[in-house]
C-alpha cells in the first residue's frame, strides 16, 4: 500500500519545516503552491517531493484542491489531505496501513481544530480527508467538502491512534471567505450546509441582520435535518439579537435551541451565562446545574470547549455566593479549580470560605 499526502499552500514559508517532518512518513508528497511570493515555492521543491505552481485569477478552494489532486501518482492507494498548519503525531502512516482495508474508501480520524490559551485542546471532531485514489473529487468555493465521484453507499472507517493538530497562523485574513460562501449559497442554493456557515460567517462580521435572514433560511430548508447544526444556528441567531440589543428574542432563541437539542450542552451554557449577565442568579444556576447531567461529549465541530471546562463551574459558583448558599459556591469553585491554574478562582474560594465562616 503506498500513501500520498498532498496539499495546496501559498506564502506557509514559516510553517514548512515542521509540517514537512510531520508528513515524510508518506511514499509520496505533493504540493501546489497558489502563487506564494515569500520563498514557499522554493523550499517545497528543495524537499525533493512532486511540486507545481499555478496562480489564480479568481482563488476558490475546491479548483485548487483538485487541482492538487492531479499531482497525485497513480500508484497512490490512499490519499491524504493535509494543510502546512497541520501536524500529525508520528506512527500515523503505519496506523492507516494496518487498519485500511481492499474496500475501504475514506478514513476518518481525531482532529483537533485549535487549541486554548493554556495549550489544552479546544475544538476537537473526527475530520475525514483521507480517501481512495482517484474515487474522489472536491465541491464548494470554501468549507469544501470531498464528494465521491461515484454511486452509491461505500465504506468509512474510523482510524484508532491517528491524531492530526491545527496550528493555526493567526496573522492570516479569513476575509475571502464571505464571498466565497455567497457565491458557495448562489451555486448551490438548497444546500443546508452553506447557509448555515454563510449566516455564520456574517456574524462573524458583525452583519447581524444578514445573518439572521440567512441562519433562518436554513432553519427553513428542509434538508436541514441535523439537529446539532439546527441548535447551532438558533443559537447564532440568538446572539445576534444580543448584539442587537433585543434580549426577548434572545432569550427566545436559546430556548429554541434547548427544545432542538437538549442533549447538548452549548445552548444550556449560553442561557445560563444570558440570565447571569442579567443578576438573574437562580435562574442561570438552574440552567447550568442542568447542563452538568449532560456528560458526553460529541466530537463534531459544533461542540465549544467552553462547556467542557472550567468555566461553567466558576459560574455557578459565583450565582450560589449571590444566592447567599457559600457552601454549594465553594463545592462548584473547587471543581473550577481542578480544571483551571486561574488565581482568581483561588482567590474566590478564600472568600467563599471566610463567608462561610
Amino acid at each position: 500500500m503506498k500513501i500520498c499526502v498532498y496539499a495546496i499552500a501559498k506564502n506557509e514559508i514559516k510553517f514548512i519545516d515542521r509540517w514537512f517532518k510531520s508528513v515524510r512518513e508518506a511514499d509520496y508528497v505533493c504540493v501546489l503552491d497558489t502563487g506564494s511570493t515569500d520563498g514557499s515555492y522554493e523550499k517545497f521543491c528543495s524537499l525533493n517531493i512532486i511540486c507545481k505552481q499555478k496562480k489564480y485569477d479568481f482563488f476558490r478552494f475546491d479548483n485548487a484542491r483538485n487541482d492538487s489532486m492531479e499531482l497525485i501518482p497513480d500508484d497512490a492507494d490512499v490519499c491524504v489531505c493535509v494543510d502546512i498548519d497541520e501536524i500529525f503525531a508520528p506512527g500515523w502512516a503505519d496506523k492507516i496501513r494496518k487498519q485500511w482495508t481492499a474496500d475501504t474508501m475514506r478514513a476518518r480520524y481525531r482532529y483537533t481544530w485549535n487549541f486554548n490559551p493554556d495549550g489544552s485542546e479546544g475544538i476537537v471532531f473526527m475530520a475525514d480527508k483521507i480517501h481512495a485514489n482517484k474515487k474522489f473529487f472536491w465541491t464548494h468555493p470554501v468549507h469544501e467538502v470531498l464528494t465521491p465521484n461515484f454511486d452509491g453507499p461505500y465504506k468509512t472507517i474510523d482510524l484508532n491512534g491517528v491524531q492530526l493538530d491545527h496550528r493555526a497562523d493567526q496573522t492570516k485574513s479569513r476575509a475571502s471567505y464571505l464571498k466565497l460562501l455567497e457565491l458557495s449559497v448562489k451555486e448551490n442554493p438548497s444546500d443546508d450546509r452553506n447557509m448555515h456557515y454563510l449566516g455564520r460567517e456574517y456574524m462573524f462580521n458583525g452583519e447581524y441582520k444578514k445573518a439572521i435572514a440567512e441562519l433562518k433560511r436554513h432553519l427553513n430548508n428542509k434538508n436541514a435535518t441535523w439537529a446539532d447544526e439546527r441548535c447551532a444556528s438558533l443559537r447564532y441567531i440568538a446572539r445576534c439579537y444580543g448584539y442587537l440589543d433585543k434580549p426577548k428574542k434572545q432569550e427566545e432563541f436559546l430556548l429554541r435551541a434547548i427544545l432542538q437539542a437538549p442533549y447538548l450542552r452549548e445552548p444550556y451554557f449560553e442561557l445560563g451565562v444570558f440570565y447571569y449577565e442579567r443578576g438573574k442568579f437562580l435562574l442561570a444556576a438552574t440552567f447550568l446545574t442542568e447542563m452538568l447531567k449532560i456528560t458526553k461529549r460529541d466530537l463534531n465541530y459544533i461542540s465549544s470547549p467552553l462547556c467542557w471546562g472550567s468555566l461553567p463551574y466558576d459560574y455557578l459558583s459565583i450565582c450560589f455566593a449571590e444566592l447567599n448558599d457559600f457552601a454549594r459556591a465553594i463545592q462548584y469553585v473547587d471543581k473550577a479549580i481542578e480544571l483551571s491554574s486561574e488565581e482568581r478562582l483561588k482567590q474566590n474560594k478564600q472568600y467563599f470560605l471566610s463567608k462561610l465562616k
